[in-house]
C-alpha cells in the first residue's frame, strides 16, 4: 500500500514537471545548481545585501558575454599573427603594449601564492590593446575583419560597456541588447 503511494506520488512529480515544460516554464537558472550554492556560501553571499546581489547576477550574465567575447578576440588575434608571423608575432605588436604586458607579467610574478592572468603576454593586454595590435598589422586582419573601422568601432563600444561591468557597474537593458548586437555581428563577420 505505501510502495503504491510512494509510486503514485513520485509519477504525478514526474507528470506534472513534464506539463510545466510542456507550458513553456522557463529553464532552470545557472543560479541555485549545488556547485553555485556552495560558491555562494564561499563567497558569504548571506551577509550582502539582496538588492544589489540581484543585480550582481543579472550583470553577471553580460560579464559571461564579455569575457567570453573578449577572450574569443584574444584567440583570433594569437591565432592570426602566429599564422603570419610564427617566429615572433609579438615582436609585431606596439612597444607600449609590450612593455605593459611585460611590466604585469612582472608584477604577478612577484605574488607567487595567487592565480596568474595566464602565461602568455597576450593575456597581459587590455581589450583596447587588441584594437591596436589588429590596426597596427591590418594586412594580417583585412581578410577577416574586412573594415578597420567597423572592426574599431565594434571593439570601442564593447570596451565602453566591459569596463562599467568589470568596475561594478550596472548596465541599461539597451546597453545589453547593443552588446549582444556587436558580439553576433563580430562572429558573423570573423567566423
Amino acid at each position: 500500500m505505501i510502495d503504491d503511494q510512494l509510486y503514485s506520488f513520485v509519477y504525478k512529480g514526474i507528470l506534472t514537471d513534464e506539463s510545466l515544460d510542456g507550458c513553456g516554464r522557463k529553464s532552470k537558472s545557472h543560479f541555485g545548481t549545488e556547485d553555485s550554492l556552495r560558491l555562494e556560501r564561499s563567497l558569504s553571499y548571506d551577509l550582502l545585501d539582496n538588492d544589489r546581489l540581484s543585480t550582481a547576477k543579472r550583470m553577471s550574465y553580460v560579464y559571461t558575454a564579455i569575457h567570453a567575447f573578449e577572450n574569443m578576440v584574444r584567440s583570433l588575434v594569437t591565432k592570426a599573427m602566429t599564422e603570419a608571423f610564427p617566429n615572433d608575432w609579438w615582436s609585431k605588436v606596439p612597444e607600449r603594449i609590450q612593455k605593459m604586458a611585460k611590466s604585469r607579467m612582472e608584477e604577478d610574478a612577484k605574488f607567487r601564492w595567487h592565480g596568474a592572468r595566464g602565461t602568455d603576454p597576450i593575456n597581459y593586454c587590455d581589450f583596447g590593446d587588441l584594437s591596436s595590435i589588429i590596426v597596427t598589422n591590418w594586412s594580417v586582419f583585412e581578410d577577416v575583419v574586412g573594415n578597420m573601422e567597423w572592426a574599431k568601432g565594434v571593439l570601442n563600444t564593447l570596451e565602453k560597456s566591459r569596463n562599467i561591468i568589470m568596475h561594478s557597474g550596472t548596465l541599461a537593458n539597451e546597453d545589453i541588447e547593443r552588446i549582444g548586437m556587436n558580439i553576433r555581428d563580430w562572429i558573423r563577420q570573423t567566423g
